[in-house]
């Protein structure tokens, strides 16, 4: 773990990110994968504020970094040959539309992982319930719930830490997360 093309692009970003002094969170997989639950990514999902995102693009762009496609937020590394999906502060999870959960700004919500900062356990959960409630194709995202919930033996009183608008699924996933295949 920690070897792949993907962690060194990310551990590569964070380290271009903090010396730049541009507020960063790390989500998705890389995301799970630091609060326990290991699943594979292809990708870096990083979390930055529009004005971050464009100061990355004037330091980098041309020096180990380019966009997907002419102005895109999606960017690439070129060493690693590994995609970077920027998700920006203030969008909404999902289906995009406005709802009461929206991607915070990393400066204020980021906590300092291992090796790099990423979203907050309350707030991946968040995300990932927001993400899977309002948009059919997300369904993975309520999934990667169940498993954190059981990979950190979350109890169902952790709903509190929540924000009322994600609560009531956090429980049904809550409960269902207690229940085990049989061998």
């Amino acid at each position: 773990m920690g070897e792949s093309r993907v962690h060194k692009a990310m551990e590569a970003l964070a380290a271009r990110l903090d010396e730049l002094d541009i507020p960063y969170a790390i989500l998705g997989a890389l995301a799970l994968n630091a609060y326990g639950y290991l699943r594979a990514t292809v990708d870096v999902d990083v979390l930055m504020t529009r004005e971050g995102l464009e100061r990355f693009r004037s330091a980098t762009l041309g020096r180990g970094y380019l966009e997907k496609f002419s102005g895109s937020r999606g960017l690439r590394d070129t060493e690693r040959n590994v995609d970077i999906d920027v998700v920006l502060a203030g969008d909404f999870p999902g289906d995009g539309r406005k709802k009461p959960v929206a991607f915070p700004d990393p400066a204020t919500s980021a906590v300092r992982g291992a090796a790099f900062r990423l979203v907050s356990l309350e707030t991946l959960i968040e995300l990932k319930l927001a993400s899977g409630m309002t948009a059919p194709h997300r369904l993975k995202d309520l999934a990667d719930v169940i498993e954190l919930i059981r990979v950190n033996a979350l109890p169902a009183a952790y709903q509190e830490r929540l924000h009322p608008y994600v609560r009531e699924r956090f429980v049904e996933l809550w409960q269902a997360a207690q229940v085990r295949d049989s061998q």
